[in-house]
């Protein structure tokens, strides 16, 4: 028991202890003085800062390049949208000039009928119909101040030819109303413009129908024709002599009728009516003739 105590006393007497310490502090400093840990240690450092670095510049840069984007996004968007409303006003400039291009067009046409006219009248536009009045009226805007008064008759030209609209029934100061022909009561003295048979030209109230030609004497069925041109006669005092009133599509013929009647499509597409002329059956002179046409350019302007 003497011997093992001895033993161990040796083992953890100061001077073993003196000698790890100094032996561990030999085997450190050694380490420490060799290069290739010096380098080691070195290039840690800096592959672990270097990762670090490349990692803020690779997330800095993703956040720069998603800020640029969404302002470059923003601004395509603002300039997609004045595009598209540069290219709407565009193409509503462009409509708008097909549809003065057929606006002047057709003036021109009217004018060119205007100064054709032997009558003496006064241009007109449509400006509204009056289905609920007693003739279904169309509204015209020119009235007693432009010197239009009920009883005066009604022409347009339309599709390259003249033809009969109807008469005045009411006059305003700055509005008057026209019957047309297919109101149910209109009557027209008519003729057959090749045979020269005469009837009557009514309404049957819808501008859709047909206009009816009555009392035309029975021994003209072998002179008239499908397709044959109705005009006004020129008798009444109201509507002047040879206006064109419809083309005749049906011929009716009763042995027991002491007349037979036809039936006629208008020459006016009255649904596609915009300018009309109020005329009376008075002859211009040269100066009236001037007045007119100079009128009926203001209009058409």
């Amino acid at each position: 028991m003497k011997t093992g105590g001895g033993l161990v006393n040796k083992l953890f007497s100061p001077t073993v202890y003196v000698f790890a310490a100094l032996f561990i502090i030999s085997f450190v400093l050694l380490l420490f003085s060799t290069r290739g840990f010096s380098v080691n240690i070195k290039n840690t450092g800096l592959s672990a800062f270097s990762g670090l670095r490349s990692g803020i510049h690779e997330a800095t840069s993703f956040i720069t390049r998603t800020i640029l984007s969404i302002r470059k996004l923003a601004e395509l968007r603002e300039e997609h949208t004045a595009l598209l409303n540069q290219m709407s006003r565009y193409e509503q400039l462009e409509r708008n000039y097909a549809e003065i291009r057929q606006e002047n067009s057709r003036l021109r046409e009217q004018l060119g009928f205007s100064q054709t006219l032997k009558y003496k009248h006064i241009p007109a536009e449509i400006i509204g119909r009056d289905p609920n009045s007693l003739y279904s009226a169309l509204v015209i805007n020119k009235g007693s101040h432009s010197n239009v008064f009920a009883g005066m008759a009604v022409l347009a030209w339309q599709n390259g030819t003249q033809a009969l609209v109807g008469k005045v029934i009411y006059s305003g100061l700055f509005e008057s109303l026209v019957m047309p022909l297919y109101d149910s009561n209109s009557f027209v003295s008519s003729r057959l413009a090749l045979s020269r048979f005469e009837g009557i030209v009514e309404g049957t109230g819808n501008p859709d129908q047909t206009l009816i030609m009555r009392y035309i004497q029975k021994r003209a069925y072998n002179e008239i024709n499908i397709g044959d041109m109705v005009i006004s006669s020129g008798t009444g005092g109201v509507y002047p002599g040879g206006i064109n009133i419809g083309r005749i599509n049906k011929i009716n013929y009763q042995e027991y009728d002491i007349s037979m009647l036809v039936y006629l499509e208008p020459v006016i597409d009255f649904s596609r009516l915009e300018y009309v002329f109020v005329i009376d059956p008075a002859l211009n002179d040269g100066t009236e003739a001037s007045e007119i046409r100079s009128e009926t350019w203001d209009l058409l302007q």
